[in-house]
């Protein structure tokens, strides 16, 4: 271990996932808060998860933002341009433990086109949110834990044009 929340393990692979960033019409994104934290800070994040056997990306990130937001109404607006990867720290690799060092995640952008009765976080039986917020793009970075800071960052810079290009006056 090179410190005592990451171990480096180049042996072990990287999880295929995809995300979610969803614009709604003041150029905000939508974070939900983790319900699983377990006492620590920064505990927003955007809608994620892994890629099903065969599945597209696209699908994967329309299908997690459904689990785990119930949004439906969204139109795709870009990609981000490469996978972008973390290494998870030992203590939240959990199930994963042995098998994946971290994930790489292909990101898609979406603006939300619904009414926000359509955002129900407990819709399925797995649950990921308690609770969620629109914030203006720059500040995600800050919300998110730690170990994910450099994907987020990396996202905020080369999204950052569509709170003025597509949403003005955000």
């Amino acid at each position: 271990m090179t410190d005592d929340t990451i171990e480096q393990d180049e042996n072990l692979p990287y999880r295929r996932c995809v995300g979610a960033m969803v614009f709604n019409t003041r150029g905000e994104v939508f974070v939900g808060k983790r319900i699983n934290t377990k006492g620590r800070d920064h505990l927003w994040q955007m809608p994620q998860g892994g890629i099903d056997k065969g599945e597209e990306p696209l699908d994967a990130a329309l299908r997690e933002l459904e689990e785990e937001t119930a949004i439906c109404s969204v139109d795709l607006i870009n990609e981000n341009t490469a996978w972008l990867s973390y290494d998870l720290p030992v203590d939240a690799r959990g199930r994963w433990s042995g098998r994946y060092r971290g994930q790489t995640q292909k990101w898609f952008v979406f603006r939300f086109t619904g009414d926000e009765t359509e955002i129900n976080l407990t819709a399925h039986d797995s649950v990921e949110f308690c609770q969620w917020k629109w914030v203006v793009l720059r500040d995600i970075v800050d919300l998110v834990v730690p170990f994910k800071r450099p994907v987020y960052k990396a996202l905020v810079d080369q999204f950052s044009y569509l709170s003025q290009d597509i949403f003005p006056g955000a």
